[in-house]
Order: structure tokens, then C-alpha cells, then sequence
């Protein structure tokens, strides 16, 4: 069985996980009434906002908050990472090469880089993760690779 398929079937453990392990989520559409609802609550910022200001930024056109886009894969990785007891970060590097537009149609595939169980807490671990927003043309949008807590069977 897929580490894609075993996703959905069952929650993961420390244990069960492998370096260079593969998951993928499904689909999110996003559309421009999404991007503005986001940008007026917690970004209110012009190229996320009016279509005609966006066109003269550097974004040349209405663009999604990059924490619009984080918020989008936190989601995904929620339904595609089955951690026991659910994906908790302990800390990463975020960066967006490209700007999410509207239309755009994101999944999300998270790589396990490396795995380091605690000395000290033998009842979990440390998983590096690579998590790759792309959009519909296969386009990267966001890159995190996080630090995130993995725990054993009891």
C-alpha cells in the first residue's frame, strides 16, 4: 500500500514512518471572493484586495496572501498527514516562489526528509517534512519544510 493511500486509511505513528515517504492530499480551488474575504480579515493589503490596484504591484494582478496559501495547506495537510494525534509543529521555514492566484487549484505533497526520535521522550520524535503547495500546471506556491511532532504507539 501507498503512503498515499495508507493516508486516508489509517492514523500513523513514528514507527511507521520512513525517510523519503510520500503524501499527497486532495484538491482546493481557489477563487477570488476566497482571496478577498481572507485579505479583509487578516490582510488587507491591495494586490489582495482590488483587482485594478493589484495590476500596477510587483504582483501584476490580485494575489492570494501567502498566508492565505498557508492557511489552505495547514488544511490539506491535516486531511493528508494522519499523525497521531494531528500535526503539531514544532517549528520550519516557509518560503512562496510564486504568487497563488484565483482559479488556482492547490494540493499539497509532503516529503518525510528526516526522522529523529527523542532521547529523552521515548514516547515520540522529531519528522522533518517538505511540504510542496503546487497549483494546477504543477507550479510550486509555497514551500514548508517543517519540524513536526511524531508520536510512538503506547
Amino acid at each position: 500500500m501507498s503512503e498515499s493511500s495508507r493516508a486516508s486509511a489509517e492514523v500513523v505513528y513514528l514507527e511507521d514512518l520512513t525517510v523519503g515517504a510520500v503524501f499527497t492530499s486532495s484538491e482546493h480551488k481557489l477563487d477570488v471572493e476566497q482571496i478577498r474575504e481572507f485579505a479583509q480579515r487578516f490582510d488587507p493589503q491591495p494586490f489582495h484586495l482590488d483587482d485594478e490596484a493589484a495590476k500596477d504591484t510587483f504582483f501584476a494582478g490580485l494575489a492570494a496572501s501567502g498566508w492565505h496559501t498557508a492557511a489552505i495547506t495547514m488544511r490539506l495537510l491535516v486531511e493528508s498527514l494522519p499523525f497521531a494525534e494531528g500535526v503539531i509543529g514544532a517549528g520550519g521555514e516557509i518560503t512562496w516562489p510564486r504568487p497563488t492566484r484565483p482559479d488556482d487549484v492547490l494540493h499539497v505533497v509532503s516529503t518525510v526528509m528526516e526522522i529523529a526520535p527523542s532521547r529523552s521522550r521515548p514516547d515520540r520524535g522529531i519528522v522533518v517534512v517538505q511540504s510542496d503547495t503546487l497549483n494546477q500546471h504543477g507550479e510550486l506556491c509555497q514551500r514548508l519544510v517543517a519540524r513536526l511532532l511524531a508520536f510512538r504507539r503506547a
